[in-house]
């Protein structure tokens, strides 16, 4: 299965749930919208978030190379574990087409290295 990582840094914001959803969120390449009856949460590219926000910073993403069936078990947790064992944090996002996987930027390597020997092959970002 191929992986390409995203380009830029990204961020997890956490929001009002009564807030909107902020114009800038737009401005990201890649964005993901959470909303729950808690809070409302943003993943967003770094510089794209203003300053003042609850935000956990430094995050790259791996995205899955789709689209992928819905029939398709065990994608997640194939990445997953072998992240888990090597100690690395995720954040998992998915999609109608695929699943994205973030890691801090510091374990992207780690990330990388750990995968590829799990049989992952990380391509160019289509």
């Amino acid at each position: 299965m191929n992986l390409s990582i995203l380009d830029d840094v990204y961020s997890v914001c956490r929001l009002d749930p009564r807030d909107d959803v902020p114009h800038w969120v737009s401005e990201s390449p890649f964005y993901a919208i959470n909303k729950t009856h808690n809070e409302l949460s943003l993943v967003v590219r770094s510089e794209s978030i203003p300053t003042g926000l609850v935000r956990e910073d430094g995050w790259r993403v791996i995205k899955v190379e789709g689209p992928l069936e819905f029939s398709l078990t065990g994608i997640l947790n194939s990445i997953t574990e072998p992240l888990a064992k090597a100690e690395v944090s995720i954040f998992a996002i998915s999609t109608f087409d695929t699943d994205y996987v973030m890691v801090k930027k510091e374990k992207l390597a780690l990330t990388q290295e750990v995968l590829g020997k799990s049989g992952f092959s990380f391509v160019p970002l289509k």
